[in-house]
């Protein structure tokens, strides 16, 4: 069903909080992306980041320089998505236990 095809989307320790990282600062570095997060690994990050990618939530563009640039940002299918986690985001802070 739809609803088990979206869950399968952002389930996943950091799936969401890296679309939201993109949703909040448009472009980021893979590095930039790690600090902002904080406690992810570098294997965590790449495996998560190439999953979201995978399912065309995110665009990783690479720039053929060197030392080599790659930046993430959300595609149009993961800004579609934001709204989504955005109410239930809501509806956690407002049903909250």
């Amino acid at each position: 069903s739809g609803f088990y095809y979206t869950m399968s989307l952002i389930n996943g320790n950091y799936k969401m909080v890296i679309l939201y990282c993109l949703r909040e600062f448009g472009v980021v570095r893979f590095n930039e992306m790690k600090k902002y997060i904080g406690e992810i690994s570098y294997k965590t990050l790449s495996s998560t980041l190439k999953e979201l990618e995978a399912d065309q939530l995110v665009h990783r563009e690479e720039y053929p320089q060197i030392p080599p640039k790659v930046e993430y940002s959300l595609t149009e299918r993961g800004k579609s998505l934001i709204p989504i986690l955005d109410g239930m985001c809501e509806w956690g802070d407002r049903n909250r236990l």
